[in-house]
């Protein structure tokens, strides 16, 4: 397989300087006029730089579409369902406080929370059929705005917790558990942005990084262990 490997690569990347050197020794045999060999194997070379770049390109989309496709699976595991990082989770514990208006804010969240959930479903069942067939990177834009779209609703929960929070003599517990939520969350906003700033160099969005926004953290509460890599 090593060798296979090896003959692919040269046939892959080698192509221009074989071909060069060959015309090279073909055309001092026959004795070439020194234009028009110079001319041939300029325009080889040319060819195999421009083939070059692209193909580095396209490896560049590969990595940035694997990051996507992780980043995507992190936000879906960590983020959605029933994970007790998930701000729906946090949400449902205002079940606990004595305060109607609360709870009906909370009940409203709560079906939210099923639409959200059926949609990052969808959508990471969608990945994965892409990934398999070859496609993703195809689709790497549809993805990206979906999953900047995707995180913009969720935002939309935590903003809103997070405004009540302030207002409201939370529980230690409920504080703590949110800015555990938040700190990580935070970690997946900033390599969220890394990315968009990475597809940006290689393909037109209109996405700005600073459009997918942090969660804020409440004041008071245990100290945060910072994050700052995660496990995809």
């Amino acid at each position: 397989m090593s060798i296979i490997k090896t003959l692919k690569t040269v046939l892959i990347w080698g192509w221009a300087p074989a071909l060069i050197t060959t015309i090279a020794l073909v055309g001092i045999n026959f004795s070439w006029d020194i234009w028009l060999l110079g001319t041939i194997l300029g325009i080889i070379l040319l060819a195999g730089l421009i083939v070059a770049v692209i193909r580095e390109s396209e490896k560049h989309v590969e990595v940035i579409s694997m990051r996507l496709r992780q980043q995507a699976g992190y936000f879906s595991r960590r983020f959605t369902g029933t994970s007790s990082l998930s701000i729906f989770a946090i949400i449902d514990t205002l079940f606990n406080l004595d305060d109607p208006q609360l709870w009906d804010w909370a009940r409203s969240c709560d079906m939210c929370a099923r639409l959200m959930d059926t949609w990052f479903d969808s959508f990471i069942r969608r990945i994965e059929s892409d990934t398999n067939s070859g496609k993703f990177a195809t689709y790497l834009r549809v993805y990206l705005n979906e999953l900047w779209i995707l995180s913009n609703h969720y935002y939309e929960f935590v903003e809103q917790f997070y405004e009540i929070a302030e207002k409201i003599d939370l529980p230690p517990s409920t504080r703590d558990h949110y800015n555990r939520f938040a700190s990580e969350y935070n970690v997946f906003v900033n390599n969220f942005r890394d990315t968009i700033v990475e597809l940006k160099s290689v393909m037109e969005t209109e996405i700005e990084p600073p459009s997918v926004k942090l969660a804020n953290i409440l004041p008071g509460g245990k100290p945060v262990q910072t994050f700052e890599e995660y496990e995809y």
